[in-house]
């Protein structure tokens, strides 16, 4: 049954509709306890804080996209250089064997882990390397002023799949390996174990350096 408030409240027209829209832009949640607030307007170095939490709600970045750029762009090279090049080469009494990133993928899955298998390759490769290519795919076009299309849902999505680009918990695990098998065999680093080592560390500075923010803004307001 309707209440009577429901029947008094009038249907809203396309300029109320635009109203509400424009007020809903300029209001912003507290990530940790939804409480709203007006969009402040911050200068770089500047920091807002939730009134009822302290959670920080907006930081401005003293720098341009340009700067997330070029650490996405690092990011990308070194990741191809990772899935390119040899990760250790064993040497095991008198036999010698070259393994690379997917080489756990394809061992897993001959051997009939087949869940574990992409898991594997979720969170190494897929993960990864939808990151650094949604931040490029954001950022990129902004920076020339423009926005392309779905930039808002790839951008959302990337901060969902976030958790899920665990490279260095794969870095972990090849470091512990190298450690046990030191005693048996001869272990050579190769080209992509130093590459995803600093993939590692420029994917953490891209995210660092993104300002979710101002991207927001941008993206709401058509670039």
């Amino acid at each position: 049954m309707m209440s009577p408030l429901a029947n008094k409240t009038p249907p809203p027209d396309a300029g109320s509709g635009t109203l509400l829209q424009e007020q809903a832009h300029s209001l912003l949640a507290c990530p940790d306890c939804d409480l709203v607030f007006p969009l402040p307007c911050l200068s770089p170095g500047e920091k807002a804080r939730c009134g009822r939490c302290g959670a920080v709600l907006m930081e401005p970045k003293s720098h341009g996209f340009d700067y997330s750029i070029a650490l996405a762009l690092t990011s990308l090279l070194l990741f191809v250089l990772s899935n390119t090049f040899p990760l250790l080469k064993l040497q095991i009494a008198g036999r010698e064997q070259i393994g690379a990133i997917m080489t756990g993928v394809h061992a897993l899955y001959d051997q009939g882990f087949w869940e574990i298998a992409f898991l594997v390759l979720l969170v190494t490769i897929i993960a990864p390397l939808f990151r650094i290519i949604s931040v490029l795919y954001v950022l990129l076009p902004l920076w020339f002023g423009r926005r392309l299309l779905g930039a808002a849902h790839i951008f959302r999505w990337m901060e969902i799949l976030r958790p899920w680009a665990m490279s260095e918990v794969f870095m972990l695990g090849i470091l512990v390996a190298m450690v046990k098998l030191g005693d048996l065999a001869t272990i050579q680093p190769g080209v992509a174990l130093y590459s995803f080592a600093g993939l590692i560390l420029f994917m953490a500075a891209t995210d660092a350096s993104l300002d979710d923010g101002a991207i927001w803004v941008r993206l709401e307001d058509g670039a």
